[in-house]
């Protein structure tokens, strides 16, 4: 989520403070006790938040304001009804690296026999509260109860169309773990998943899931879901090693050249997951768009480029399609570009671009539109 759209819920999370404890649940929990000390004590915060690789600043200016006037305009929801389908998994999970998008960052990966999810956010808006805020423009592919067996719930940071409360509510009584970033483990305890579930990492830490190597990456982005809690939580992508193949997950980020120690280390990566909507060159900092996740891909030595975090809700002043017909215009034959339609399975040895999305890129070239606006 942009940082303007997580300043404009913490506002409607001040209106509703009136109404009850109960409808601030959505906006988590602070860390104490021993969670607390880790923060106190980690590199990677300073005073009690948590730090960017390099330098980035956000605020109130007039950009913030810009952006407000642009998207209140509308003009950003789909034109033609989006394309669903309703997954379907084998009983086992697949050995071959393979995954399922849901929409947005959300995705189910299969390898060696294991069987995770990213950022699940099932809910119709990305919002604290489902009666206001940027809702879905298609319907979720599948509900949490339909989701298959998982291993494990990996989570990149507290936003609210990354962590949703609602899906979390309905994962925590299953038999499964979540990996997150130090700090997002208060929220899942204050919506019902016990602690001993929940295994919270710093950058370049890692754990072990059935095997996988699940490691915390650095990301350039910002946390919080309200206007109190700024930075109080880390953020982070994420590498998922298996014994033949690799994944990268950017979760949100903006581009920083640091990043190239993660293909260094971990790389090259059989499959990319990178965002690459709802940008702005406001937020240029802590998003990017198609261009900069092509430059992000070739950091991380990434082969097959899945873009995420497009599509699904209406987060920016671009068309709801700009980012992959952008993208489409751009790869070169040096990156293999997936791109299902919503609910839809591919393996990373055999990606391919549904032609749903090539006949946008197609129309938009017919009507001699740029494709950045």
């Amino acid at each position: 989520m942009s940082w303007w759209g997580v300043s404009l819920v913490g506002l409607l999370g001040l209106t509703s403070m009136a109404l009850g404890a109960e409808r601030l649940r959505p906006f988590g929990a602070r860390s104490t006790g021993e969670r607390k000390n880790r923060i106190d004590q980690s590199p990677l915060f300073k005073n009690g938040k948590a730090q960017n690789p390099i330098e980035t600043s956000l605020g109130l200016n007039r950009e913030f304001f810009g952006v407000m006037r642009r998207y209140l305009r509308g003009g950003q929801e789909p034109d033609v009804e989006l394309p669903v389908v309703t997954p379907v998994w084998p009983d086992a999970p697949r050995q071959e690296l393979t995954v399922t998008w849901l929409g947005h960052s959300s995705v189910v990966l299969e390898l060696d026999g294991v069987r995770v999810v990213t950022d699940p956010m099932l809910s119709k808006r990305a919002s604290p509260f489902q009666a206001m805020g940027p809702a879905r423009f298609h319907r979720a592919p599948v509900t949490v109860d339909a989701l298959p067996p998982l291993d494990a719930v990996i989570i990149s940071h507290d936003h609210y169309d990354h962590l949703d409360m609602h899906t979390v509510a309905a994962l925590a009584a299953r038999d499964l773990r979540f990996i997150v970033p130090l700090g997002v483990g208060a929220h899942l305890e204050a919506w019902g998943v016990s602690n001993e579930k929940i295994t919270e990492l710093e950058w370049w830490e890692e754990a072990d899931v059935s095997g996988l190597r699940v490691v915390c990456t650095p990301s350039r982005h910002f946390s919080g879901r309200g206007l109190t809690d700024r930075y109080r939580t880390l953020w982070a992508s994420w590498a998922i090693i298996g014994a033949r193949q690799r994944a990268w997950f950017s979760g949100d980020t903006g581009p920083f050249p640091q990043v190239a120690e993660v293909g260094d280390r971990l790389g090259p990566f059989d499959l990319t997951m990178i965002e690459v909507g709802a940008y702005d060159p406001a937020w240029g900092s802590v998003h990017m768009g198609p261009d900069a996740a092509l430059e992000m891909n070739a950091l991380v030595k990434g082969k097959t480029l899945f873009p995420i975090h497009w599509g699904t809700f209406n987060l920016a002043t671009h068309r709801w399609d700009q980012p992959v017909v952008r993208l489409i215009d751009q790869v070169d034959d040096a990156v293999a570009l997936m791109l299902p339609i919503a609910g839809a399975t591919q393996r990373a040895d055999a990606p391919s671009v549904n032609p749903f999305w090539g006949g946008r890129a197609t129309l938009w070239a017919s009507l001699g539109r740029d494709t950045i606006d």
